[in-house]
């Protein structure tokens, strides 16, 4: 597939493992959203109709990613590196939630050598910036992204960072608009019974619970859980709900519960990964309520 002249991805340029999401951002991820599509059912059914594919490929690489063990290493480096520019960087959560997804779907298809760091490095820059072009208003500069990790033994030039970029895109088949948990977790929190957004604060619940899913992507074996269910499981463990019939009722007819108790489970099991990923979370950017305070101490059933 030929890129067109007009194609914006590739916009011209000149020249500790920690997630911090500021609340700021999130206030503008927030306020950006259209609320009004929360109450629309054909939207939210067009958003599980798109999933469908999800737990095939995410079961793929699971199972790729179980006979190599030297590239999970190496794929945990390369999310280190992300998570830093986002962090250093301030993008929005999905940024760094496609940068993670377009790596992972480019490892299911190619061939990737452990210890080629220089290959390694190369390609998570090139899923930064094709997922901040994606994502971003204002897109950093390549350079500047680099030169956010100074102990990076690697520094590319923009025109190498590109063509890199057209091997991504062109290996996922130019299909880069893909469903996230972002898209189900704003209808989620909505509908979860006894929350009140006023009182409860909607904003606060979006921080927490974009952290958990950022952090999600640490642990591989959240590939196998489509989107809805991890926004599911994580709306449920920031707003410090059990996973009963009851309280998964409130979401949608289409949920797949099963697969929401997996996903929950999943966080209890792995929370001190997890919860090291958010441990440095800035006090006057984060406003923990009682409700919410299980993100980071513990899940609802202790």
């Amino acid at each position: 597939m030929s890129v067109s002249p007009t194609c914006n991805l590739l916009c011209d340029e000149s020249t500790d493992d920690i997630v911090s999401l500021d609340a700021d951002i999130c206030s503008d991820y927030h306020e950006s959203f259209d609320h009004s599509l929360i109450d629309d059912e054909e939207f939210i059914v067009n958003i599980f109709n798109s999933e469908v594919d999800h737990q095939k490929q995410g079961s793929e690489l699971l199972a790729k990613y179980r006979k190599l063990p030297e590239l999970v290493t190496s794929r945990q480096e390369a999310i280190k590196w992300i998570l830093k520019v986002y962090s250093h960087s301030q993008l929005r959560p999905e940024t760094a939630y496609l940068s993670v997804n377009y790596l992972d779907r480019f490892l299911l298809s190619h061939s990737m050598k452990p210890g080629k760091g220089w290959q390694w490095h190369l390609l998570s820059v090139a899923c930064l910036a094709v997922a901040a072009k994606m994502e971003e208003t204002s897109v950093p500069n390549l350079l500047d992204l680099q030169l956010i990790e100074p102990s990076s033994r690697f520094l590319f030039k923009p025109k190498t960072v590109h063509r890199m970029e057209l091997l991504v895109m062109s290996s996922l088949k130019w299909r880069l608009c893909t469903v996230t948990p972002f898209d189900f977790v704003h209808y989620f929190i909505s509908k979860i019974s006894c929350f009140n957004p006023q009182r409860d604060g909607f904003g606060s619940v979006f921080s927490h619970a974009a952290a958990l899913i950022i952090s999600t992507r640490t642990v591989i074996d959240f590939l196998a859980c489509p989107p809805s269910t991890i926004a599911a499981a994580v709306v449920l463990w920031a707003t410090d709900h059990s996973v009963d019939e009851q309280n998964l009722g409130c979401f949608h007819k289409r949920l797949n519960k099963d697969m929401v108790r997996r996903c929950y489970n999943l966080i209890r099991k792995n929370r001190s990964q997890l919860l090291h990923i958010n441990s440095v979370q800035k006090p006057e950017h984060v406003a923990v309520n009682d409700k919410l305070r299980l993100v980071f101490g513990g899940s609802c059933d202790d």
